[in-house]
């Protein structure tokens, strides 16, 4: 087997063993089992809402399971081809067989990602924040540009975005921004998101042409279902209402319809301008809060969340989860991962996968990597 084939094998065998890993491999063929009598029970449909649930889940477990048979019957055939071109000495069968590995190792990276997405919400819709760092007009600027990079991101994968809340800066840029996106997936694939980004650069604010270093935040949680109950004492909110601040012409608004709510006991703050009903911001605020809520309680649950929950650190040196290089020389890098772009441009346009990728395969593996900031 030539060099090039055995590596593709041993990355195809590498993306199954992390699929079978997430799904808990003999747990989830006996789940997929007792998800298959149930369709097969006609009383299930008895009620909707739970048929609709038991019917979610079988198509999500019955497609990893399928795909890691049909990947390692499909590299047993291309193996098996490319063995028996060498034996017969035709390098096209060997070339044609190495051309199906290397497809296949395409498909096993994109199944070993959507398998990875197993988290109780990882199906929904997400809400994400991004707030600037000290350093006024640079990262306002900077969170501008973060904003842009994850709305560019969420187009990518055809979701919806919507703008619920806005915070301009005093000269450029966002103090704050809050995205709703809305698709299938678009929590579970963001949530690695959540932690403080760095920027550095030749500030275009700066008349000397100096480099900066600039902070922003990102902050992910997700939209809740409604048969989730979360309860909350109105005793324990303040709620103030404020002009909306959007980004000028149609979006300015000249009545107080925004609405902040605060949380006390927790501290969280959420805020939407989205409508110009007060009424209706009032109704999103409260749904973002649950949200929050939610996802913070998620967390707790999750062993390694101390070292993920960065986005709630402050926002400076230290604290980065991703570092944004554009001079001297070109280099986007995960700290957590290691994950590395020499294409900031790019990954500022959206492409952002394989950073998602990486750091969704560390939740599950738990592998901790020793990665240097750059300068």
């Amino acid at each position: 087997m030539r060099a090039e084939g055995q590596a593709h094998i041993d990355r195809i065998e590498a993306a199954l063993a992390l699929v079978r890993r997430s799904l808990d491999w003999e747990r989830a063929l006996r789940r997929l089992d007792e998800l298959n009598a149930r369709v097969e029970d006609p009383k299930l449909w008895d009620n909707p809402k739970d048929a609709e649930a038991v019917m979610r889940e079988r198509r999500r477990l019955d497609a990893s399971v399928s795909a890691v048979h049909a990947i390692t019957a499909e590299m047993a055939d291309a193996v098996e081809f490319v063995e028996l071109g060498e034996m017969e000495g035709d390098d096209a069968t060997v070339d044609e067989g190495i051309a199906t590995l290397a497809a296949l190792v395409e498909r096993a990276d994109n199944d070993k990602v959507q398998a990875l997405l197993s988290g109780e919400a990882d199906a929904n819709d997400t809400y994400l924040e991004v707030h600037s760092g000290a350093g006024g007009t640079e990262s306002q600027d900077w969170a501008q540009m973060l904003q842009r990079m994850y709305t560019r991101w969420a187009e990518r994968h055809g979701y919806k975005v919507e703008l619920v809340d806005y915070h301009a800066g005093e000269a450029a840029g966002i103090k704050s921004c809050t995205l709703l996106i809305k698709g299938e997936n678009a929590y579970g694939y963001a949530k690695t998101e959540s932690g403080v980004h760095r920027l550095v650069r030749i500030s275009p604010y700066d008349s000397s042409a100096r480099r900066h270093t600039s902070f922003s935040s990102v902050w992910v949680y997700p939209v809740i279902d409604d048969n989730i109950n979360i309860d909350i004492n109105p005793a324990d909110l303040k709620i103030d209402t404020y002009r909306a601040s959007g980004a000028g012409g149609q979006h300015v608004n000249t009545t107080d319809s925004a609405v902040r709510i605060t949380h006390v006991p927790s501290g969280i703050v959420v805020a939407s301008q989205i409508d110009r009903s007060q009424h209706k911001n009032r109704e999103t605020a409260m749904n973002m809060l649950k949200a929050r809520m939610f996802e913070e309680e998620m967390r707790k649950r999750e062993e390694i969340a101390s070292a993920e929950h960065a986005a709630k650190t402050e926002i400076g040196w230290g604290h980065q989860i991703r570092s944004y290089v554009l001079q001297p020389y070109q280099l986007v890098k995960d700290l957590r991962t290691g994950a590395t772009s020499t294409a900031p441009d790019d990954v500022l346009d959206g492409a952002l996968d394989p950073f998602i990728a990486a750091a969704l395969a560390q939740r599950v593996t738990g592998e901790k990597v020793a990665v240097e900031d750059v300068d």
